[in-house]
């Protein structure tokens, strides 16, 4: 198999006929639980109800009114941890596999060729959102369909954010990113790309320029290293520029550094199962995946978790790298420093704070890491908006019920309020500031 092959996505999704005779399974909770349990409000209730009444279009319409990622985030999302969690055949027998009729449905509109908006008459109103990444993409679809003038401002050369570079291609297929975004374009929405909104109040300087309102969506894309001084070590990468090279085809690049070697990732949430899948199919001879606390500690999923296990990644838990190896003082990596750690009392998180046990070190032999460690604002970001509160993490604050920012006509949501976090979520933050925003340009008319 070639290494394009590995990393074609390959999961078995449902046709249309299979997501019928899903929905069928669904005991037509009258105040379905499942609706409740999803961050975006994508009424799975609702359109799986519609789809056992094969009202297709019907079922299609609710999804996208609701989530105009939905065909990506039937895909990605944990359902097993969200709507499939709350889902009543769960007493019966298993619950419903909502991610796969919701996938099943919009790629079925796409055969139909089924518009479900109208291009709306446009208003006189112009609203700049700072990043495409799906809460972007949301708060724009949700503007455009009532006219409102949008246009997207994105630093990467491609639209998508964490869709397109931050998720292998073997976990999302392109297609379903590019007629997502289509369809946003459809609406009216104008996607700039290769345009940064950096420097000093640049955020800002857009309400100066004919913009009425912002959006800012810019995600995280600054890594959190191992060590804060700069590291010059050959073999050692960090999660976003691994997964991005590997989004952008450049397999055989990425192969030179992992064929035949042993690997390590640090960290244990979804983006760090990704790296040590990928590195797999990379063709390391060995993968570990380090973490300082325990196996139900880790923030990845459980299928995620098990999925690395059967595809012979090594879990190495309860130990912390400290440094990098290397040999005659060279540059090129050869092992990390470890220690093992135990679980003491909780931290901020809720979960039990690795500490180290002293007198514990030892070296992993390594020749390629990859930091999974997390994600944050870039350092320079307050710089951008100034007048714009932020935390002691660079993070932006803002009004949990509008996601409006200290500075009136600016408004956030996604990563760079919260964290990393779920893409549905990121998708429900620019739906409710679409609505906070559109209000705000109704009071201002005034």
């Amino acid at each position: 198999m070639s290494l394009e092959d590995r990393f074609k996505y390959s999961e078995k999704e449902f046709d249309l006929s299979q997501a019928i005779e899903e929905a069928n399974r669904c005991v037509l909770c009258y105040d379905a639980p499942c609706s409740k349990g999803c961050p975006g409000k994508t009424k799975p209730g609702e359109f799986i109800r519609k789809l056992r009444l094969r009202n297709i279009t019907g079922a299609v319409r609710t999804i996208k009114t609701n989530n105009i990622l939905g065909g990506s985030c039937g895909i990605l999302c944990p359902t097993a941890s969200l709507c499939e969690k709350e889902c009543s055949t769960r007493a019966l027998d298993r619950p419903i596999r909502i991610g796969k009729i919701q996938a099943a449905l919009i790629e079925h509109s796409w055969k139909m060729d089924f518009k479900v908006f109208e291009k709306p008459d446009p208003k006189e109103e112009k609203v700049a959102v700072v990043g495409a990444g799906p809460a972007g993409l949301s708060c724009a679809a949700e503007l455009a369909k009532d006219g409102y003038q949008v246009t997207i401002f994105e630093a990467k050369p491609e639209p998508g954010g964490v869709l397109r570079y931050g998720v292998p291609s073997y976990r999302l297929p392109e297609t379903f990113i590019k007629k997502e975004i289509e369809e946003v374009k459809y609406l009216g929405v104008e996607i700039k790309c290769s345009t940064p909104i950096t420097g000093e109040k640049a955020v800002e300087n857009l309400l100066q320029q004919g913009f009425d309102a912002v959006f800012l969506a810019p995600g995280l894309w600054q890594t959190m290293p191992l060590k804060e001084e700069p590291t010059e070590n050959k073999g050692v990468f960090t999660c976003l520029e691994f997964l991005a090279a590997l989004r952008e085809g450049k397999h055989d690049m990425m192969a030179k550094s992992f064929s035949g070697k042993t690997a390590a990732v640090i960290g244990g949430g979804s983006v760090a199962i990704d790296c040590v899948e990928s590195a797999v199919r990379l063709g390391a001879a060995d993968v570990y995946l380090v973490y300082r606390r325990s196996y139900s500690q880790m923030p990845a999923e459980e299928e995620e978790k098990i999925s690395a296990l059967n595809q012979g990644v090594h879990f190495l838990l309860l130990n912390q790298p400290k440094f990098y190896m290397n040999t005659d003082n060279s540059v090129n990596l050869n092992g990390l420093l470890m220690v093992r750690t135990r679980l003491g009392e909780p931290d901020a998180s809720g979960r039990r704070r690795p500490v180290e046990i002293r007198g514990s070190e030892w070296i992993l032999d390594v020749d390629v890491v990859i930091e999974a460690i997390g994600t944050k604002p870039a350092d320079e970001s307050p710089g951008w908006y100034p007048s714009v509160r932020v935390t002691a993490n660079n993070l932006v604050l803002v009004n949990e019920e509008t996601c409006e920012t200290s500075r009136k006509g600016i408004f956030a949501g996604g990563d760079i309020i919260r964290g990393p976090g779920f893409v549905v979520q990121a998708v429900q933050d620019g739906k409710q500031s679409a609505g906070a925003i559109k209000q705000y340009l109704q009071n201002r008319r005034q």
